[in-house]
């Protein structure tokens, strides 16, 4: 790997990490559980495009499919809070 995209990885690694943090805070801090779940949403996709830096980093194809399903589990979820909040359950 070339320097340049080694510490441009790093780079990545650290932002993404920084994300991961503020959206922590949003999600404790959070007045209403509109916000918190939002900052939930912010956090997967963070720690899926972290998997996915990982992955090139490494070069291992585990992180491409560990990101793979955290999108999944991520989608999933964010709909079944959404119809929580909407109609205070999740199962008709």
């Amino acid at each position: 790997m070339s320097p340049w995209l080694t510490s441009a990885l790093t780079v990545a690694l650290f932002l993404l990490a920084l994300a991961m943090v503020c959206c922590l805070l949003r999600l404790l801090k959070g007045p209403s559980a509109q916000d918190r779940v939002l900052a939930l949403d912010c956090m997967y996709i963070d720690g899926m495009l972290l998997m996915l830096v990982l992955g090139i980093t490494y070069g291992s194809s585990a992180y491409f499919e560990a990101a793979l399903l955290i999108a999944l589990f991520g989608c999933v979820s964010s709909t079944a809070m959404a119809k929580f909040l909407l109609r205070g359950e999740v199962i008709e």
